[in-house]
């Protein structure tokens, strides 16, 4: 076939950001969801180094999050992991994320995959009035909020990914138990379970990684 001289393809790519603290089951299963029933074509783990509605010292060090996160998607070639907002000034907000990649990846249609859950406090976002207008959402299921309360949002689709529940104290019992507690393959699930024993065991890691358990489930930046 004949491509037309001038045509460009824009691939249509999802952003899926947050602080994957750490990547578990539930954020692959939601990100292949979208891959395989969505029209996005690649997906994009954005990896945020500070949740502006979120005390800093809740996290796990950012290296650790983006090497757990790079192992969870192996070599998948419909993911990426980008760590391009430990290179933006803190705390990272979404539009200025997106203004960012826009300006370097002209050849992608940016959309943003998020959770119900937090269209509650999406008011709060920096410019998300700006945000609502020019970046459809793909937004999944959460607990607790009713899908049909979000269907007439403008420039926004519910995907009726599955609900996924995953409790901090489910994954920090499975890994005590020496189980698989995070993911599905794709993905080096022996090399990711291993890391995080690793980290648990660190002494100068313990409190640190106890306030981290209690927020594991992940979220957007704002």
């Amino acid at each position: 076939m004949k491509i037309m001289e001038g045509y460009s393809k824009t691939i249509k790519t999802g952003l899926y950001f947050g602080s994957f603290n750490p990547v578990h089951i539930g954020h692959l299963a939601i990100a292949n969801y979208m891959i395989e029933f969505s029209d996005l074509e690649q997906l994009w783990f954005v990896v945020s180094p500070q949740n502006p509605l979120k005390e800093k010292k809740s996290l796990l060090k950012d290296h650790h999050r983006l090497e757990m996160v790079r192992l969870a998607l192996e070599d998948d070639l419909r993911f990426r992991v980008s760590d391009i907002e430990f290179n933006l000034p803190t705390p990272s907000y979404t539009i200025d994320t997106l203004a960012y990649l826009e300006e370097r990846n002209p050849g992608h249609e940016f959309q943003l995959v998020m959770g119900a859950d937090q269209l509650k406090t999406f008011r709060k976002w920096k410019n998300a009035g700006l945000i609502a207008q020019n970046y459809h959402r793909l937004i999944y299921p959460r607990p607790g909020v009713d899908p049909e309360t979000i269907r007439a949002i403008p420039n926004a689709t519910m995907v009726d990914a599955p609900l996924m529940e995953i409790s901090s104290s489910f994954i920090r019992q499975a890994i005590k138990d020496g189980k698989n507690g995070f993911l599905v393959d794709p993905g080096d699930v022996e090399a990711i379970t291993q890391r995080w024993r690793e980290l648990l065991a660190a002494p100068e890691l313990r409190i640190r990684m106890g306030r981290a358990a209690e927020n594991i489930g992940g979220s957007a930046n704002l």
